[in-house]
């Protein structure tokens, strides 16, 4: 048995899922089926929301222990699930321990590129509008606003903005928009643009692992996840105050409107 090889591998996925939004237990336990298989008597797996630390040990061996800091997070529930069955198809013995690290290094590149993202966040506005009461016209303006949305996170994530800037920068950019297309169509409900292009911002996976990792025990991972939630629905609420004072100063008390 190749233990390097099973650690090198647990630890991917513990990593992949942890990346994707996956709560805390989760990980562990994936982790903890895949060092298994290598038939030590000692098996231990800690995972934490920014990093990882896993060990396998036997009397006849030197512990082969494996720190990996995770800093990138979001969510990808495809690819969790992708994860999840590679590695039962690993402990189930269907794939081999070779087969099931080249596959999770297939996976664990960009699955989408940037224009499917982008797509996503002009659609995703559009489809919550009606949702809030919306009409046509204001599933139009939350589609033009979702576009600015994708416009202003593609640029943030090209010049490596801090994350809870740049969520400031996207609820200002969003609100602002709203309110330009208020000024120009008075008709339009503007309450319901800023409500639907501001929810693909929302933390809602976020504030559920949370709980669920709370529930579980895992209190340092999930005050965490709390915290980063919290701070996230901050900067959405700066953002979208911001913008639409701004918006009302230079558009409509500036006079340009």
């Amino acid at each position: 048995m190749d233990y390097k090889l099973v650690m090198n591998m647990a630890v991917m996925a513990g990593e992949l899922m942890l990346r994707s939004g996956a709560e805390t237990y989760r990980v562990e336990d994936t982790m903890y089926h895949i060092l298994r298989t290598a038939g030590t008597q000692t098996v231990e797996a800690s995972v934490m929301m920014t990093g990882i630390v896993a060990t396998i040990s036997n009397p006849d061996m030197e512990p082969i222990t494996m720190i990996k800091r995770v800093q990138e997070r979001g969510t990808n529930l495809n690819r969790i699930m992708r994860v999840n069955e590679i590695s039962r198809n690993y402990c189930t013995g269907e794939l081999s321990l070779e087969d099931a690290f080249e596959e999770l290094k297939v996976i664990s590149g960009k699955q989408y590129r940037i224009w499917v993202y982008n797509l996503a966040t002009v659609v995703v506005p559009a489809g919550f509008a009606p949702l809030y009461g919306g009409g046509s016209a204001e599933v139009l303006a939350s589609a033009a606003v979702g576009a600015i949305l994708a416009l202003v996170i593609t640029g943030g994530k090209r010049l490596q903005i801090n994350g809870f800037i740049l969520d400031t920068l996207s609820s200002l950019a969003v609100a602002a928009a709203a309110m330009l297309l208020k000024g120009l169509f008075p008709f339009l409900n503007n309450d319901t643009v800023i409500i639907s292009a501001i929810m693909p911002l929302v933390p809602g996976v976020a504030i559920t692992n949370a709980v669920r990792d709370t529930l579980q025990g895992d209190y340092i991972s999930g005050g965490a996840r709390i915290l980063e939630a919290f701070l996230k629905a901050v900067a959405i609420a700066l953002g979208a105050g911001a913008g639409m004072a701004l918006a009302n100063h230079f558009f409509t008390g500036g006079g340009l409107l």
